[in-house]
C-alpha cells in the first residue's frame, strides 16, 4: 500500500514499520509477572503505553566541520498534557558533555553547522511556522534567518555560506512572490465556499488535497538583510518530486555552482514513476531556468536522491529500471558530469540501498541498505564495485559521515532499546567497533523490561524458511501458556526490522508472544523474494504467513485457542483477507486495509501501484482483482475484527475499512470500527494513545491478555487525562 520510509522522530508512537515516533509517567498498570533482575538491582517493570511515550527521540545528527561535535534533535512527550517538544542538543564525538542548546517549548530540529563551524542552523516553529533560525555554535539567542509563506524544509548552505538553499510550496504564478502567496493562502483560508475542482488526476494525494501549490527549491543571499528569495525550479512541477524516503530530493555543488534535483515531468504523474535527475546553474537567467537540463532522460523508471561526489565530478542517485514499479531494486549509480555517462555500482546487490554519502576521498561510498530484518551500515569500494557490511546491529534510521571519512555517527535503535546516538568505525584496525554518544534513555531502561526480540525460521510450502522476530512477554516463562499476536506488515515491500516500536513493547508488556514475520513481498532477502508478491497477493505470501501461524500453535509455550493476529496497510488487508479464509484466530485487528480491490483502484491516488502490483487495471484484469479481494469471501466471514482507519486517509481511502465494517457488521461478526477524524494513512503521535489502547482492550476480550488502562470509550469522549489520578502521573 506504501512505499516504506523511517521518519526523524522519536520512537513513541511507531507501530507499523519505522519508525518513525518522553517524560515518564509512572504507569504500572500492566505487569503480569516481575522481571528477573541482576542481583543487586531492581525488578525492571513491564511495559505500558505510557512507558513508550515516555521514551526519548534521538534523531538528525550533524556532524562539525572539525569533527569534533554532533548535533542532534531531542523529543520529549508530555501526555498528560497532550504537549510534545523537540530541541537541539550537542555532544562531543567522544560522547562527553551533552547539554541542550535549545529549550523552547516549540519544535526545533534538523540542525547543521555553517560551513565554517561558527554557527548551528536549524528548523523552528517558534514563530509560528517552520522557518530557519541560527545561533553561535557555543549557544546564545537564536536568530531568524527567513520568513517563508508557509514555512520551510530542507535548508542547506551553499559550500562558502553566503547563500541558503531550501524546499517550500509556492503557487507557481506566484513562484518567489512572497506576498502573492500570502494573498491565495489567505483568500482561500478566509473565502466562504469551500470546494475542491479537479481536471486531472493526483488531485489528491497521501492526506491532503492539491490547492495549486508546488515544492520548489528557492536560493537566499545570507549576506543581504533586503533580499529575496529566488525560486530555482519554476513551472508547475514539484521539484523536488514527492518522496517518502531517500533524502531531500536535491544537492548543490562543491564549487557552489550548479544545484541538482529531482522531478517528475511526465504527462499522467498519477500512474508514473518516471522522476529524472536536473541541473541548473545556481546563477541562470530567468528564462534558463525554465529548461533545466534532464540527466536521466533515457531512464523512464525513478532517479532520485542525488548526491555529489567531493570533487565535483559525479553525481550519485538511486535509480530503478522497470517503470511503474514503485519496489523495484534501489541500485546505486554514478553520473559522469565530464562524458554524460552513466554507471551502475551495485549491480551485484541484490537488496535495497537506501541513504549513501561519499567519504571524502571520492573513492568510497558509505550506504545503508534493508537486510535480513536489519539496516546494516555498507562500505562500497567505487573502483571494484566490493560491498562490505561494518556494522549490522539493529536499524539505523540515519547517519553522517565524519569530515575524514573514518567514523560515522548513526541514529539506531534496537527491539529493545529506543534510538541513541552512536559511533562507528570505518577504517583502522576495528571497522564496525562502535561507541554509544548517547544514553538518554538509559534511566528509562533501568525501570522498564523493554522486550528484545528473538529470530526463527519457519519452514513454508512455498519451499523458502520465513524469518520471525520473535518478542516474547515480560516474566516470560516457558512452561506456561501464552497468548499470541501475529503481526503482518504493510507495504507490501518492506521489512520487520530489530527495530523499537510500541506495538513490539505494550502488547508483550500486556502478557502476549508477538510474531513478526518476513514473508514473500518483503524486502532483505533479495528482490526476486520481493518481487514475488506481485499479482499474487493472495498466495505464496498467504502460505508463508500461514505457516507461520501454525508453527507458533504448536509452541509449548502458545495456547493454540488464544491466538489473534494484525497488520497495517497491506497488513491490514492481510487480515481483511484472513477473514474470509480461516477462523483459526479468535481475533484480527485491521488498521486502513485494503477491502475492495475494485473500488481501491478508483478511489487511491498513486496508479502506479496497484497497475503494477494488480497486474493491469481492473477492466484489464477483472478476475485477478475478483479473485484477490477480501470483499469477494464475505459469506465466510466470522472472527471478531477491530477496524481501524483515517478519515484522511487518501493513500487507502478510508471507505475501504467502513465497507468491511458493514459486511462484517451484516454477517453478525463482533466488530468495532475506529475512524481517526484528522489522520492519513499514520495516526498523529497522539492518536496513538488510542490505537494502543483499542487493540489491548479488543485482545483482552478474545485472548485474555491483561486490560487496557484506558477505556477506548473515555478516550474518545476525551475523558481520560482530565487529572492526574486518571493520567497515572507520579
Amino acid at each position: 500500500m506504501t512505499r516504506t520510509f523511517r521518519p526523524a522522530l522519536p520512537a513513541a508512537c511507531l507501530a507499523v514499520s519505522a519508525p518513525a515516533f518522553g517524560l515518564a509517567l509512572g504507569l504500572a498498570l500492566l505487569a503480569p509477572l516481575p522481571a528477573r533482575a541482576a542481583e543487586g538491582a531492581p525488578a525492571r517493570r513491564a511495559a505500558t503505553i505510557a512507558d513508550v511515550y515516555a521514551t526519548k527521540g534521538v534523531s538528525d545528527p550533524a556532524i562539525s566541520p572539525d569533527g569534533r561535535t554532533i548535533v542532534y534533535t531531542l523529543t520529549t512527550t508530555d501526555l498528560p498534557a497532550v504537549k510534545r517538544q523537540s530541541n537541539v542538543w550537542r555532544v562531543d564525538a567522544d560522547g562527553r558533555n551533552a547539554r541542550a542548546l535549545t529549550v523552547a517549548d516549540k519544535r526545533d530540529g534538523s540542525p547543521s553547522f555553517s560551513p565554517d563551524g561558527k554557527s548551528i542552523a536549524f528548523v523552528s516553529n517558534r514563530s509560528g511556522d517552520d522557518q530557519l533560525w541560527s545561533m553561535p555554535v557555543d549557544g546564545g539567542e537564536p536568530r531568524k534567518l527567513t520568513d517563508v509563506p508557509g514555512g520551510l524544509s530542507s535548508p542547506r548552505f551553499t559550500p562558502d555560506g553566503k547563500r541558503l538553499l531550501y524546499v517550500a510550496e509556492v503557487y507557481p504564478e506566484c513562484g518567489a512572490d512572497a506576498a502573492c502567496t500570502r494573498k491565495l493562502d489567505e483568500a482561500r483560508e478566509k473565502g466562504k465556499l469551500k470546494a475542491h475542482l479537479a481536471d486531472a488526476l493526483l488531485y489528491r494525494h497521501w492526506d491532503s488535497w492539491s490547492v495549486g501549490k508546488r515544492s520548489h527549491v528557492f536560493l537566499l543571499d545570507l549576506g543581504d538583510p533586503d533580499a529575496k528569495a529566488r525560486d530555482l525550479t519554476p513551472g508547475d512541477y514539484d521539484s523536488p518530486a514527492f518522496s517518502v524516503g531517500g533524502g531531500d530530493g536535491f544537492d548543490v555543488s562543491p564549487d557552489g555552482k550548479e544545484l541538482v534535483f529531482t522531478s517528475n515531468r511526465d504527462p499522467f504523474p498519477a500512474g508514473s514513476t518516471n522522476v529524472d535527475l536536473y541541473t541548473v546553474a545556481l546563477d541562470a537567467t530567468d528564462e534558463a531556468l525554465k529548461s533545466p537540463v534532464d540527466l536521466t532522460k533515457d531512464n523512464p523508471a525513478f532517479d532520485g536522491s542525488p548526491k555529489y561526489s567531493p570533487d565535483g565530478r559525479f553525481i550519485g542517485y538511486r535509480m530503478q529500471t522497470n517503470p511503474g514499479y514503485e519496489s523495484d531494486r534501489f541500485r546505486l549509480a554514478l553520473y559522469d558530469r565530464r562524458s554524460g555517462s552513466r554507471t551502475v555500482l551495485t549491480e551485484g546487490f541484490d537488496d535495497w540501498v537506501d541513504a549513501f554519502a561519499f567519504a571524502k576521498d571520492g573513492k568510497t561510498i558509505v550506504f545503508t541498505a534493508d537486510v535480513k530484518g536489519r539496516t546494516p551500515v555498507h562500505l562500497l569500494d567505487i573502483a571494484t564495485r566490493k560491498v562490505t557490511a561494518v556494522s549490522s546491529v539493529g536499524l539505523v534510521d540515519s547517519f553522517e559521515l565524519a569530515p575524514d571519512g573514518s567514523w560515522a555517527v548513526v541514529a539506531r535503535r534496537r527491539m529493545d532499546r529506543p534510538t541513541e546516538l552512536y559511533r562507528i568505525a570505518l577504517a583502522g584496525k576495528e571497522p564496525g567497533a562502535e561507541k554509544a554518544l548517547t544514553t538518554h534513555n538509559d534511566p528509562l531502561l533501568a525501570q522498564v523490561d523493554f522486550r528484545p526480540m528473538e529470530e526463527v525460521f519457519v519452514d513454508s510450502p512455498t519451499g523458502h524458511k520465513v524469518q520471525v522476530l520473535l518478542v516474547k512477554p515480560h516474566g516470560f516463562d516457558p512452561s506456561k501458556k501464552w497468548p499470541v499476536i501475529l503481526n503482518v506488515h504493510g507495504g507490501p515491500q518492506m521489512q520487520w526490522a530489530d527495530a523499537f516500536r510500541g506495538d513490539a513493547q505494550v502488547y508483550p508488556g500486556a502478557g502476549y508472544v508477538c510474531a513478526f514475520p518476513n514473508p514473500h513481498g518483503s524486502t532483505g532477502w533479495g528482490q526476486a523474494y520481493t518481487a514475488a508478491i506481485s499479482g499474487d497477493w493472495d498466495g505464496k505470501v498467504m502460505q508463508d504467513v500461514n505457516a507461520v501461524a501454525d508453527w507458533l500453535a504448536k509452541q509449548p509455550w502458545a495456547d493454540a485457542s488464544r491466538m489473534g493476529a494484525m497488520g497495517w496497510s497491506w497488513g491490514g488487508y492481510a487480515m481483511m483477507w484472513l477473514e474470509g479464509h480461516t477462523d483459526r484466530f479468535q481475533a484480527i485487528a485491521s488498521m486502513m486495509g485494503v477491502y475492495d480491490l475494485r473500488s481501491m483502484y478508483s478511489s487511491t491516488e498513486e496508479l502506479w501501484f496497484p497497475e503494477w502490483d494488480l497486474k493491469g487495471t481492473p477492466w484489464e484484469n477483472p478476475e485477478g482483482y475478483r479473485k484477490q479481494s477480501p470483499s469477494t469471501y464475505v459469506p465466510a466471514f466470522r472472527t471478531p475484527a477491530l477496524v481501524i482507519t483515517g478519515e484522511k486517509d487518501f493513500r487507502v481511502p478510508y471507505v475501504q475499512s467502513l465497507a468491511f465494517f458493514t459486511d462484517l457488521q451484516k454477517r453478525k461478526v463482533p466488530s468495532r470500527l475506529i475512524v481517526f477524524e484528522s489522520s492519513g494513512h499514520w495516526p498523529g503521535w497522539y492518536e496513538m494513545v488510542l490505537y494502543y489502547a483499542a487493540h489491548l482492550d479488543w485482545f483482552h476480550r478474545y485472548l485474555g491478555g491483561a486490560p487496557s488502562p484506558w477505556d477506548p470509550n473515555e478516550l474518545v469522549r476525551n475523558r481520560v487525562f482530565g487529572t492526574e489520578k486518571e493520567a497515572g502521573a507520579k
